[in-house]
């Protein structure tokens, strides 16, 4: 959550042509598209009488996904606003009054830890810190790119325990009590955002935040899906599948996301709390659900998992799902199966 933007790959991708129905008849098509929100591209598609209509309900998702990106912002100040940097400036000092959005996304991230065993981890900003320094200095040099060292992974994985945090409700105040101990909400804050912005969004409305992808209902009152494209992550114009989607929302984690190579080995940013080094079981992993915070943190939990262990949280949680090997093998839950059209 940079204000420094670097191009992204969508790792799920709207299909904005092609599709099999008409549009509505008294409105037309539209896409928003901005650059300044969670350090990645958001598309925002629907439907108005005219295009200042659609302008106009776009700038409202738009404006409600910003205040959500600087209060998760764990890089950035703002003027008035105490956010998540504020927090972490603040470990190990005293606690911070916090807007209540905070701290519901903190209960959740809360949740999603005791239900991923620790592998959805908004607490392991100690160890991401130094994979994000090191990521940035390989993308910045690349004739310099190294790993981050071991010793201070470990060291820094000593203060990745969430028990650390300490959620004041009736205060609205966040406390970390180990000064060593920082948040990084990363593996779940486009998710939870665009969950929260989607409920309030109107009906027949496509949002994509780097990929996090939520639909606020079919494409027209008919009931006409929307039709996603799954990307492929060796690139290329082609998709793993296209799917119909109605409603919820469909997230993708992948090992081409955010990447920058060392010797001539391509590093990624889903770091395994166990091994502290970059997930290797899957080349990605898409999710649809319900809900899409809690998709975002299936995606990074299931990515880290083995098949077995991932399909039994899977289906614990009502997620249908797609797992793409190394090898290009397709392993995918019954429901995933019927929402393929190609």
């Amino acid at each position: 959550m940079r204000k420094r933007l670097f191009p992204v790959l969508l790792a799920v991708t709207i299909l904005l042509s092609g599709c099999l129905f008409p549009a509505q008849p008294r409105e037309k098509q539209y896409t928003a598209t901005f650059l300044d929100l969670f350090d990645t591209l958001t598309t925002i598609i629907g439907f108005g009488e005219t295009e200042d209509d659609f302008r106009r309900k776009a700038q409202v998702v738009h404006d409600d996904l910003l205040y959500y990106h600087q209060l998760f912002d764990i890089y950035n100040d703002y003027d008035g606003l105490n956010n998540l940097k504020t927090v972490n400036d603040q470990a190990g000092i005293a606690p911070v009054r916090v807007d209540p959005t905070i701290i519901r996304l903190l209960q959740d991230c809360k949740t999603y830890w005791e239900m991923t065993d620790g592998r959805v981890n908004a607490a392991m900003g100690s160890v991401l810190r130094l994979w994000h320094d090191a990521r940035s200095a390989g993308i910045d040099d690349p004739g310099t790119a190294k790993l981050p060292d071991m010793e201070l992974l470990r060291t820094a994985a000593e203060h990745t325990g969430f028990d650390a945090v300490i959620l004041n409700e009736e205060d609205s105040t966040v406390y970390i009590t180990d000064p060593e101990t920082s948040l990084d909400v990363g593996a779940i804050a486009k998710g939870w955002a665009t969950q929260k912005v989607a409920e309030n969004a109107p009906q027949g409305m496509l949002i994509s935040v780097g990929g996090n992808v939520c639909a606020t209902g079919p494409k027209t009152p008919e009931g006409t899906p929307w039709v996603i494209g799954v990307q492929d992550p060796k690139g290329g114009e082609d998709y793993l599948h296209t799917i119909y989607v109605s409603g919820g929302t469909v997230v993708t984690s992948g090992d081409y996301q955010r990447t920058y190579t060392v010797e001539g080995k391509q590093y990624h940013h889903i770091i395994d709390p166990d091994t502290l080094m970059p997930g290797e079981y899957w080349s990605s992993v898409t999710v649809v659900c319900d809900n899409s915070g809690l998709a975002d943190a299936l995606s990074t939990a299931l990515f880290l998992l083995p098949l077995e262990e991932g399909r039994v949280l899977a289906a614990k949680w009502s997620a249908e799902v797609l797992w793409l090997s190394p090898q290009g093998e397709e392993h995918m839950t019954p429901g995933f199966r019927d929402m393929i059209r190609t």
